[in-house]
């Protein structure tokens, strides 16, 4: 069984580390199972940092489509054009797609194209709001798949509501907690901890990344006018230059206010690991909080996975300033809801996953 895995942008590399992983002890067991990692970008992306291969204990991509168009029609083509030569190239059986980017979509269509079987891995996530680029991509990735992994019930459900036939539809569990449980022992102090003073469990962990709440100035700047009244702790935010300059062509600082720049994957699932509190856009990081048992606030009007709000330690407070001082009232009296770990976020999705592939009639 020849497998393709898409990566489309560096987040997808923390779902595929373990498949990969997996793939590879069932490969040494005998299993006649092998699998290519194609990157959509180039191979001097700044986003891949030196050391993202060997923090995930993973291989580099087998190739790079060198794709970076910013504009989604050229980067849709360009991706549609250059995987269809990669195919031709290196036949496979089964492509792999991740989550719901333009990349992950756009080899669904190739893949399907090419009578190859695909498969969806995180499927099933809805914002059930159609203004939203990502949302079109699951849609379609969804529809096309013939393989749909899912990390929840609720994910099950969606694809039940649009008449996805169930047998077809797998529930393995939450891939990004093999990488966060494989990782938990590896993760690397940062040396900026030392510098600033913080102290593990003593500090508000910040990241922000959504481009239309950063855009937005006046909510931005109540926003963080709200996290600085309403805490006292100090604020640790590994953020990249674009979100940096923004705070400060706004006047936003604070002595209290930490601004570090992206962090390696090990320093990262550190500061995630030992901070007080999260606050975040990031539906990854809500989902390692839930893992952690670490109250999170997420400026966000949905979470990828609902289980972290309704089981886990995750809260939805948009883009509300309201909102979010209400959330921070609520944790600083003590309130915070205790969180359980969801089903199947036990660290064997990979596993789950091959095994379902081994079983595939091709």
């Amino acid at each position: 069984m020849k497998i393709t895995i898409i990566a489309g942008a560096r987040p997808n590399f923390m779902k595929i580390a373990p498949l990969m992983r997996a793939i590879n002890a069932a490969k040494a067991a005998g299993k006649n199972i092998s699998a290519r990692l194609v990157y959509t970008g180039s191979d001097e992306d700044k986003s891949l940092e030196p050391s993202l291969f060997t923090d995930l204990d993973m291989p580099r991509p087998d190739a790079y489509l060198r794709v970076d168009d910013t504009d989604f029609f050229q980067r849709m083509a360009g991706i549609v054009v250059a995987f269809a030569r990669e195919l031709e190239k290196h036949p496979a059986q089964i492509v792999i797609v991740v989550d719901d980017l333009t990349p992950t979509m756009a080899c669904s269509i190739v893949a399907k194209k090419k009578g190859l079987k695909v498969a969806h891995l995180v499927a099933g996530t809805r914002s059930f709001d159609m203004d939203m680029p990502k949302e079109v991509n699951r849609m379609i990735t969804d529809g096309l798949s013939d393989i749909l992994f899912t990390a929840g019930m609720v994910a099950n459900r969606n694809l039940n509501h649009t008449g996805t036939e169930q047998a077809h539809v797998h529930f393995v569990g939450n891939i990004l907690i093999d990488t966060l449980r494989y990782n938990r022992t590896r993760l690397q102090r940062p040396v900026a901890f030392s510098i600033m003073g913080v102290k593990e469990k003593e500090y508000v962990l910040l990241t922000l990344n959504r481009h239309t709440l950063i855009n937005n100035d006046a909510v931005l700047k109540t926003l963080f006018h709200t996290i600085l009244e309403k805490t006292d702790k100090p604020i640790v935010a590994p953020l990249h230059n674009y979100v940096k300059n923004k705070l400060s062509a706004l006047g936003i600082h604070s002595e209290r206010l930490h601004i570090l720049p992206p962090q390696p994957y090990l320093a990262f699932g550190y500061m995630v690991n030992q901070a007080q509190t999260i606050i975040t856009d990031s539906g990854n990081v809500a989902e390692e909080a839930t893992f952690l048992g670490i109250p999170c606030i997420t400026l966000n009007t949905y979470a990828e996975h609902p289980e972290t709000v309704s089981i886990g330690t995750n809260c939805l407070v948009g883009e509300d300033a309201g909102a979010l001082s209400a959330a921070l009232d609520r944790l600083n009296k003590g309130e915070w809801q205790k969180g359980h770990l969801p089903e199947r976020w036990d660290g064997r999705a990979a596993e789950r996953i091959v095994q379902t592939l081994l079983e595939e009639k091709l």
